[in-house]
C-alpha cells in the first residue's frame, strides 16, 4: 500500500508460493494457491494499516502486477482451474517449439518477430496453452464445450477478485497480452492468423484493455467494492516504478530471473543482437502506447534458491552473499545456470547449467561467487546487446527486484558493468508501478504521472571498483564457459532412460535376431 501523493511505502506483506517440478524441466504452480496467497496479503497488509491507525477506507483503487508468460486455463462455470498454471520458465513445450517451427521456412525462429517482438521459443504462453491442447483432455472437453477460459496470471486473479463465476471480467492488459505471442504489438489486438497458427480458439482469449482503467470492483474481502484499475506485467510495473519514463532511460530487475528493458518510446525498435520487442506500458485508454526492448534471463534469484534447496550449501538464500563476500573471488570457478536453456541473446534451449574451472581449492565460497557473478555477466550480455541496438550507451544502470539487498552482488553488478549502479531505497518498484496505474486511471484519478509530480527517490549508488581490463578478462572467460554449456539437450533423447543397446536396434532387425536366436537354441539342444 503507498500514498499515491508521495509514493511512500505504507505497508506490505508478502507470501512465499510454492513452484512445483513434477517432471525434468517442468515448472508449476498451483492457480488456487495464487490466488489464497492474494487474498491473504489483502488481509494481513489492511490489518496492519489499522495497526497504525489508517483508515483501510482510503485505499482507493487495487493494482495488479503479475509473473508474465505463465498460463491458466479454467473452467468458467466452476471456476476451477482445469490443470496447474505452466510457469514462464518450464520446458515441457520443447518438441512443441521443434514442430510449429517444421511450419515455417527454413525453421525461422524469428519469423513473427515483426509482429509480435518475439521468437518462437517455450519461453510464451502460445506455445504453453498448444500443449495443454494437445496433452490435457479436460482441457480440450472444456473448450469444445465453450466453458474454456485461458489468461496469464493477471486475467485469473482480476477474473476471480471481480466476482468469478458470478460475472467475473475476463480482460488482460497490453502488457501482458504481448507476451502470449497472439497479439500484434503494432494494432493492439488479438492476431486471427497467429491464432490460426498455433491454432488456438480465439473465443478463449481474454479482452485486451489499457494498463491504467477500471476494469471492475472488488467482490469480497476487506476490500469489497475497491475498483481494480491498474494492470502490469511485473517487468514493465518495474519500468514505471522506477520512473523510466523518457526514451533510452532503462531498468534491470533481479528477481527469479533477471529483466533488462529499456524504453524506446512510441516506437518499435526491433533487436538485431538478441533481445525483445515488447509493450511497455499504455497509461490509459486514450494514452499511446510505449515500447520497451527487453533482455531476459531465466535464472537470476533462481540460482541462490538452487544453492539451498538442491545442493544445500546454504540454509537460507542470504547466506549466500556471506559465503562469497569471505572469499571476494571465484577462483577462477564459472557457473552458467542454463537450467531451462539459454534466454537472451542466445535463445538456446538446448543448453544446460555447467560449472567449470573447477580445482580440489575451490570450495563452496567460490561456488557462491561463482553464482553471483553469473548473475552480473548475464546481465552484462544483455547491456551490450542494448547499447548495441539503441547505439547510445548507458551511463548508469537502475536496477530493483528482492536480490538487490544483496550489496556484493550491487558491487559485483558495477564491477562487471564498468558502470555505475543505482539502486532506489525502496525496493518495491514493482508493486509502486502497479499502483501508479492504478491511482493514475480514468475515474480514480489521485495519482498524477506528470514528470513535474513525480517524487525524486533517494537511492544508494554503488561504483566500479576494479580496473576495466581485470573486468574483461574476467568476462572472455564467462563467455568461453557459456559455450561450453550449449548443445547439451535433444529433445531426440529416450524419455524413460532406456539405455539398453536394444533400443537402438530397429524392431524388426531385434525381433528378427531373438528369433534366430532361438531357434539356434533349440537346434543346439537337440
Amino acid at each position: 500500500v503507498f500514498n499515491a501523493k508521495t509514493a511512500e511505502l505504507l505497508s506490505h506483506h508478502q507470501v512465499e508460493i510454492e513452484q512445483k517440478f513434477p517432471r525434468e524441466g517442468w515448472v508449476e504452480q498451483d492457480p488456487k494457491e495464487i490466488l489464497k496467497s492474494v487474498h491473504e496479503c489483502v488481509e494481513r497488509t489492511c490489518e496492519k494499516l489499522q495497526q497504525l491507525n489508517i483508515d483501510i477506507t482510503n485505499i482507493k483503487a487495487i493494482g495488479v502486477s503479475n509473473q508474465r508468460e505463465t498460463t491458466v486455463v479454467w473452467d468458467k462455470k466452476t471456476g476451477e482451474p482445469l490443470y496447474n498454471a505452466i510457469v514462464w520458465l518450464d520446458l515441457r513445450t520443447q518438441s512443441t517449439v521443434e514442430r510449429l517451427l517444421k511450419k515455417i521456412p527454413g525453421k525461422n525462429k524469428a519469423f513473427f518477430k515483426f509482429r509480435t517482438g518475439l521468437p518462437i521459443s517455450t519461453y510464451f504462453s502460445a506455445v504453453k496453452l498448444r500443449w495443454l491442447l494437445d496433452n490435457v483432455e479436460e482441457i480440450r472437453q472444456a473448450v469444445n464445450d465453450g466453458r474454456a477460459m485461458f489468461g496469464t496470471i493477471d486475467s485469473w486473479l482480476i477474473w476471480s477478485l471481480t466476482g468469478g463465476k458470478n460475472g467475473g471480467v475476463h480482460c488482460t492488459d497490453v502488457t501482458n497480452a504481448s507476451r502470449t505471442m497472439l497479439f500484434n504489438i503494432h494494432s493492439l489486438e488479438w492476431d486471427p492468423e497467429l491464432c490460426e497458427f498455433f491454432d488456438i480458439p480465439m473465443e478463449i482469449l481474454p479482452k485486451v484493455r489499457s494498463s491504467s482503467e477500471i476494469y471492475g470492483l472488488m467482490k469480497s474481502g476487506a476490500l469489497t467494492g475497491v475498483p481494480i484499475s491498474g494492470c502490469l506485467g511485473d517487468q514493465s510495473a518495474a519500468l514505471v516504478g522506477q520512473m523510466c519514463f523518457q526514451d533510452g532511460q532503462a531498468k534491470n530487475t533481479y528477481g527469479t530471473g533477471c529483466f533488462l528493458l529499456c524504453n524506446t518510446g512510441q516506437k518499435s525498435v526491433f533487436s538485431e543482437h538478441g533481445l525483445l520487442t515488447t509493450i511497455a506500458y499504455k497509461l490509459g485508454r486514450d494514452k499511446p502506447v510505449c515500447y520497451a526492448l527487453e533482455g531476459s534471463v531465466a535464472i537470476a534469484g533462481a540460482v541462490v534458491r538452487w544453492l539451498r534447496d538442491n545442493l544445500g550449501i546454504v540454509k537460507t538464500t542470504q547466506e549466500v552473499e556471506k559465503l562469497a563476500a569471505e572469499v571476494g573471488t571465484s577462483y577462477g570457478c564459472y557457473f552458467v545456470p542454463a537450467f531451462s536453456g539459454l534466454y537472451a541473446p542466445y535463445w538456446e534451449p538446448s543448453a544446460r547449467g555447467i560449472i567449470c574451472g573447477l580445482t580440489q581449492f575451490t570450495n563452496k565460497n567460490h561456488i557462491a561467487f561463482a553464482a553471483l557473478e553469473a548473475v552480473c555477466f548475464q546481465t552484462r550480455e544483455i547491456l551490450d546487446a542494448i547499447n548495441k541496438d539503441c547505439g547510445i550507451p548507458l551511463n548508469q544502470l537502475q536496477v530493483d527486484g528482492g536480490m538487490t539487498n544483496n550489496k556484493v552482488l550491487m558491487q559485483l553488478q558495477s564491477d562487471i558493468l564498468c558502470i555505475p549502479v543505482v539502486k532506489p531505497s525502496m525496493p518495491e518498484t514493482t508493486a509502486l508501478g502497479a499502483a501508479m496505474a492504478a491511482g493514475a486511471a480514468e475515474g480514480v484519478g489521485i495519482w498524477s504521472l506528470n514528470p513535474g509530480d513525480l517524487t525524486a527517490v533517494t537511492c544508494e549508488r554503488f561504483e566500479p571498483q576494479i580496473n576495466p581490463e581485470e573486468s574483461e578478462y574476467r568476462y572472455a572467460r564467462w563467455k568461453k564457459a557459456v559455450m561450453k554449456s550449449m548443445d547439451w539437450e535433444t529433445s531426440e533423447a529416450p524419455s524413460n532412460g532406456d539405455t539398453s543397446i536394444f533400443s537402438s536396434l530397429p524392431l524388426g532387425f531385434f525381433i528378427m535376431s531373438s528369433m534366430i536366436m532361438l531357434i539356434g537354441a533349440k537346434y543346439v539342444s537337440g
